[in-house]
Parts: structure tokens; sequence; C-alpha cells
């Protein structure tokens, strides 16, 4: 869990964009009822809140849980804070690496498995972990699945979650 993991800076990417004023980002976990999904519901509500424009979806690598919405515990959770998780789950597309500016996963596995997936060289380039946008909890490497945990694994993942969101939308605010 602990490391001298740098900040992810997208500076990089912002002249491969084609649209800056709408910048589109994925979020992907493991089934898209859990983490990728709440990433979705809280990266919409700050950019809402701050007047940044941006597309935002969320799929999963396994597809094993495609159509169901939210974990019901998920809902909680994040309806506490002020989250709406609409969302239906869906899995990774091959078109969702052209669809979207920005990939970001969950943990290693995540990412491990959108590189696999990556039909590209460039579309490897978006891909990025979500760990490294926290700025609040620098000993995480990974944003942990609570889907075996209890009620304190969906608030440690929403913490890190509103951390990493807000520093995506900063920088995402510096592109446009």
């Amino acid at each position: 869990m602990t490391s001298r993991r740098r900040i992810h800076n997208l500076k990089g990417i912002a002249d491969t964009l084609p649209d800056k004023s709408k910048v589109r980002v994925l979020f992907v976990c493991l089934g898209n009822i859990c983490r990728s999904t709440a990433a979705q519901g809280v990266l919409e509500s700050l950019a809402q809140q701050q007047g940044v424009s941006v597309e935002v979806d969320s799929a999963g690598t396994y597809g094993g849980h495609a159509g169901q919405g939210a974990d019901p515990r998920m809902k909680v959770h994040a309806r506490r804070r002020g989250y709406e998780l609409t969302h239906r789950a869906r899995r990774v597309r091959e078109s969702d690496f052209s669809d979207f500016d920005i990939i970001i996963g969950m943990d290693d596995a995540n990412i491990s498995d959108l590189r696999r997936l990556a039909p590209t060289l460039e579309d490897e380039a978006k891909i990025f972990s979500m760990a490294g946008f926290l700025r609040q909890h620098p000993g995480w490497d990974y944003v942990p699945d609570p889907y075996y945990e209890g009620s304190e694994g969906f608030e440690l993942v929403l913490d890190l979650l509103e951390d990493a969101c807000q520093c995506l939308i900063d920088q995402i605010k510096d592109m446009q």
C-alpha cells in the first residue's frame, strides 16, 4: 500500500485531445458495479458543480454483471454523499479506446487487462491508474474493491474516489 508514487500529469495528452472543450473519461474496474460506477457518479457531480465539461462513462473488465445497476451497498453509501448511481454495468469494448480520451483503471489487474485490450500503443497511452490522481491519500497504490467488505470498505473507496476525481477535475480545467 505504501509508495513514493507521483501524481499523474495529464498535460502531456492535452495536444492529442480531439476536443479539449469536452474531455471524455472512462472509469474501469472488475465488475462495473462498485468502484468505476461510483467514480463516474463522483466525477459527474464534481464536474457539474464546478462547471467543467466532461463526458463520463464506466465499464468492467468482467462482463458477468452486464445490465445490472450499481451494488446496492455502494448506492446507499454514495447517496449519503449526494451521488446518484444510475449507470448499468457493461463490459469494456474495443471501441472504448477510440471513444474516450482518458481511461482510468482502479487497480493493477484492471490496468493490465486494459493494456492487453488496447488496440494500439496510442490507445495504451490513454490508460492511467486512479491511484495516480490521489493527493490526500498518498499511501494508496490502488482503489480497493469493496465488494467483500463492510461499510468501512465502501466509505474508504468513496474517500479515495472523491480525492482522485477532484485532482482529475483540476487537471481537466487546466487543459480546457
